[in-house]
């Protein structure tokens, strides 16, 4: 009887242990989103669970070696000697839950680009102008070049949320 398996690939390897099963035509799950590159417009894929995907497979017809000794495999999840299957109902939460978040990145427009005018609406620097410099890692955090000794500018890391564009 076919289940959803979850597969443990080795470090960064994700991507070749989901062609290993796909050349074997076995059916599988690699759920993926976009990320936006840090300072960048461009997009790249990354996995919503690093190290991992699912397969569906019978392990009576398959055998579990044949699934623990491929290119970019380490085996399958298992609790014990058993490998643990995963509910179909899971698998449709997970497929879900990856369709909203690419949904939404779609929808997200970026509020601020390097060079644009801010102002600090919140935290310490409450009502301070500055300049937006760089998102850094993490979808909220930015560097602002806030004016605050006349012409000097002083860089700090802000939420996102702390700012909003001055007019």
């Amino acid at each position: 009887m076919k289940n959803w398996y979850v597969a443990h690939s080795k470090p960064r390897n994700e991507e070749l242990l989901w062609k290993q099963f796909c050349l074997r035509n076995l059916e599988t799950y690699y759920p993926c989103i976009k990320t936006q590159a840090l300072n960048s417009n461009a997009q790249r894929m990354q996995p919503y669970f690093p190290g991992y995907l699912f397969v569906n497979v019978d392990l009576g017809i398959v055998g579990r070696s044949s699934l623990e000794w491929i290119p970019g495999g380490a085996g399958l999840v298992s609790f014990g000697e058993e490998p643990a299957a995963v509910s179909e109902s899971l698998i449709s939460s997970i497929k879900q839950r990856v369709d909203s978040l690419e949904i939404d990145s779609k929808n997200k427009i970026v509020p601020f680009h390097k060079g644009d005018n801010v102002i600090v609406h919140n935290g310490v620097f409450k009502g301070y102008e500055g300049i937006f410099d760089v998102r850094l890692s993490g979808t909220d955090r930015a560097r602002v070049l806030l004016s605050l000794l006349g012409d000097r500018q002083i860089s700090v890391e802000l939420s996102t949320t702390f700012l909003h564009r001055a007019f």
